[in-house]
């Protein structure tokens, strides 16, 4: 029995079925015809699993735009197979990830879950994460399809963008993965062009389909859709979460009515059992079964790597080249650390004071240098099963002695109470029904609850901790979350307040950014309290949302004398590190930036800390531009992005010069918001209009005239390079193959990344700005040089010509070096028209 066979034996309720959710990370299983139910995760830099499982902790990996900034493939495949393993571990079949949305403005929020403000970069990138994953018989669904670049109205934008942009720029990542063979795609909540993208037939249907070849699964981004028929009709396959929402009993009736050809929910179930078949979820049939011994048949059928089981190994061919074996052991927390210090960023290093050498003292000043922020929020959050702070990292360092001064803590809201914790779930009459231990204060089950719980009867969820302070006085209490919640302490009720979410578009507000509510109680010092969060909540359905934390904050010298403290601790240290950076209420999923300032008093704390001691290293904690009027003090600046769970290991190899700082910008960062060629990323009555057309990032900078505070591809190592020579020959699918020699002309060994930049031929009115057309990292010794091939591809040399792509004749001008703006190597090749 082939395929087709198997569908031919279902009915078209069946078929519906395999097309919405079971629950909210679940699509449901069909015993009969041998299919367990596919799980979903979210997780671009770790794989949370369904649920919040904290006796299950995720490796979590530096984010998004931490891996573009290593520029090295390989080492993103890697840890691509790394994400791979991790979901087969826990049993998850597609993993919601990567994000191909364009950095186009500096304020959009979600910045660091994507990869760059570059097309081809963020191609290059994305293919290699979606090999090293599903290299495991796992399936990537790269998102949001398309042009989900913001998040302020992201269910309700109507993105207005011009046809060469949209091809050369939004929908460019895309392809390539697409092409490179991913097995899932998700459709993204926004219009483009005034239709919503899960009904846009044009997009879905017509490119992504029909005219790249795309035949896996397109999802539907949570809440992303409002029709039956329209989405059915568009090139929609799954919904989620379900079973409730716009298909189901809808579709079906829709299709018997005529208004949905019956073929077309053929062609989704179609997908969805490839899909199954690509990641181990179709199974032999249940004994007896009318479809029995239909596995061998959708396997061959299948494209791709293909497993029989959910956790064993992988067979089949490789889609590319992979680094590392597939079932051998993967080392997450050594891979965690090499991936932070590859893409740590080092943007100034006045006087070479980095790597450090000969020192005794180091003043670690700032709030994130003891409580760092190692990833992104939302879809981006997974729970490690360790954090190494900076703290942590450098008092590692034998003979090292390392000082540590808070300065200021921006952040607004109260951090959870890092104490383990329990939560309780109760009936109406507070008997209870399940128990998990937590690590910190804060509660998140988001659509399943734990295994065993009885939903119908849930009630209540209570945290419990028993918390010992270290000093008496004012201790402040928060509550964060929506809905009715009581706090107490030591049995005594201190706070009963119903918290109300502020009014939105965005369905994941009141998760993402919940309200937070604040108590002081007067505590002793070395006394134990006993504290208790109820929260009054439900099931429908069987499908819960619990997601409330309690946050601490100990009695703590104001922002005046904590700055004071950190510039005399900084002035009698050999040198002194600052570590800033963005919050979770500057940053994150769910809104837009307000600014590029760091928050709270960081600005002044490093201009007084580098004012008490010379020798000061701004670490710059952030996953997007901030801007940085310190600039000219410090003597170096390293950015570390959102890093990952070995922050503090990694950083101390690159101070310490264990590893060099291997990441270039995959953005440019401006010197003011003003500046940006893109600074607002928010619609106006319902309109974002990509008014910029082709000219995205480094791009638009240089069109602009503006000079940024730094370039696209910037970023300085522990050694120097000289680009040598430059040879450009044709090749026979309309690219080039590019030959740069580069030597080493430093003291030690060092790695560079190679850029290959191509501008068109110039119009009499002047020609658009050269765009990034390949890369390589070159590796060598002190005094080698070393010759590195980079393959162009033809779409180099092409434009969008509204019906399809054409060369544009001429002499194109093919440069090389280490930034867009740092390019001393060129060459001219010819085009035919």
């Amino acid at each position: 029995m082939d395929i087709e066979e198997l569908i031919r034996g279902l009915g078209l309720r069946e078929k519906v079925r395999l097309l919405t959710g079971a629950g909210m990370w679940s699509l449901p299983a069909l015993p009969a015809a041998g299919l367990r139910g596919l799980v979903v995760s979210d997780g671009p830099a770790g794989v949370r699993g369904g649920p919040w499982p904290a006796a299950d902790p995720s490796i979590a990996l530096p984010c998004p735009t931490a891996l573009a900034a290593t520029w090295d493939v390989a080492l993103v495949r890697r840890a691509g197979l790394l994400l791979g393993r991790e979901a087969r571990r826990k049993g998850v079949h597609v993993l919601l990830a990567p994000r191909l949305n364009i950095q186009r403005g500096p304020l959009a929020g979600r910045h660091f879950a994507c990869f760059s403000e570059d097309p081809l970069l963020t191609g290059e990138i994305g293919a290699a994460y979606v090999e090293g994953v599903q290299r495991c018989g796992v399936a990537a669904a790269p998102g949001h399809f398309v042009a989900g670049d913001s998040e302020t109205g992201r269910f309700t934008a109507d993105v207005v963008v011009d046809e060469a942009a949209l091809r050369e720029v939004y929908l460019a990542p895309f392809e390539r993965v697409a092409r490179a063979g991913a097995w899932a795609v998700t459709a993204a909540g926004n219009a483009v062009d005034g239709t919503t993208m899960t009904e846009h037939a044009g997009l879905l249907r017509g490119v992504l389909k029909d005219e790249w070849g795309f035949d896996g699964v397109v999802l539907a981004d949570r809440g992303a859709v409002r029709s039956t028929e329209a989405a059915a009709l568009a090139g929609l396959d799954v919904v989620l979460p379900g079973p409730g929402g716009p298909w189901g009993e809808r579709l079906e009736e829709a299709v018997r009515a005529g208004r949905v050809p019956e073929h077309g929910v053929d062609d989704k179930a179609r997908r969805v059992l490839r899909l199954a078949a690509r990641t181990g979820a179709l199974a032999d049939a249940t004994p007896g079964a009318a479809v029995s011994g239909v596995v061998g048949a959708v396997v061959a059928a299948a494209k791709g790597p293909v497993s029989a089981t959910v956790n064993g190994p992988v067979a089949g061919p490789v889609d590319g080249p992979i680094d590392g074996p597939v079932d051998g052991p993967i080392d997450g927390r050594t891979l965690a650390r090499e991936v932070a210090a590859r893409s740590f960023t080092l943007l100034r290093n006045e006087g070479g004071l980095l790597p450090l050498g000969g020192i005794r003292s180091v003043a670690l000043i700032g709030a994130a240098a003891a409580e760092p922020r190692i990833m992104g929020g939302g879809a981006a959050r997974v729970l490690p099963e360790r954090v190494v702070s900076p703290l942590e990292g450098l008092r590692r360092r034998e003979g090292l002695d390392v000082r540590h001064a808070v300065g200021t803590d921006p952040r607004v809201r109260l951090a959870p109470l890092a104490t383990p914790s329990l939560a309780v779930f109760q009936d109406a009459g507070g008997a209870t029904l399940a128990e998990c231990p937590l690590p910190t204060a804060e509660a998140r089950w988001i659509g399943e609850l734990p295994a065993g719980l009885d939903a119908a009867r849930l009630a209540a969820a209570e945290l419990r901790a028993s918390f010992t302070p270290t000093a008496g006085g004012p201790h402040q209490f928060s509550i964060s979350g929506a809905g009715a919640f009581t706090l107490a302490v030591d049995g005594h009720t201190v706070l009963d307040e119903t918290i109300v979410a502020a009014p939105g578009d965005d369905p994941a507000s009141a998760l993402l950014s919940p309200p937070e509510r604040r108590i002081v109680v007067e505590l002793e010092a070395g006394v134990p309290v006993a504290l208790a969060v109820r929260h009054a909540t439900a099931a429908p359905d069987g499908v819960g949302f619990v997601a409330f934390g309690l946050g601490h904050g100990a009695p703590a010298p104001d922002d005046e004398a904590l700055i004071a403290e950190a510039a005399g601790i900084a002035a009698g240290a050999d040198v002194a590190v600052v570590v800033v950076g963005t919050t979770e209420e500057a940053e994150g999923e769910g809104f837009d930036r307000a600014g590029l300032a760091l928050p709270g008093r960081q600005d002044e704390l490093v201009a007084r800390v580098a004012a008490a001691n010379p020798r000061t290293i701004a670490v710059v904690n952030a996953g997007a531009p901030v801007e940085m009027p310190w600039l000219e003090r410090v003597a170096a600046v390293l950015l570390v992005w959102f890093p990952g769970q070995e922050f503090g290991d990694a950083l101390a190899d690159v101070l310490f010069g264990d590893a060099e700082p291997g990441g270039r910008l995959p953005t440019t960062w401006p010197a003011r918001l003003a500046d940006a060629p893109v600074p607002a990323v928010a619609p106006v009555e319902g309109k974002l209009r990509y008014e910029e057309g082709t000219l995205v990032g480094h791009r638009a900078w240089a069109a602009s005239g503006r000079a940024p505070a730094f370039w696209f591809g910037h970023g300085l190592g522990y050694t120097s390079w000289s680009y040598d020579a430059l040879a450009a020959q044709p090749t026979a699918d309309g690219g080039a193959s590019v030959t740069v020699a580069v030597r080493n002309t430093g003291g030690r060994a060092g790695r560079e990344v190679v850029q290959v930049y191509v501008t068109p031929p110039a119009e009499p009115d002047g020609g658009p700005p050269p765009r990034l057309a390949g890369f390589a990292v070159a590796e060598a010794e002190p005094g080698t040089t070393v010759l590195v091939t980079i393959p162009l591809p033809g779409r180099a040399f092409q434009e969008w010509a509204g019906a399809g792509w054409r060369a544009v004749p001429g002499r194109h001008l093919v440069r090389a070096g280490r930034s867009a703006a740092d390019l001393p190597l060129s060459t001219a090749l010819t085009v035919a028209g």
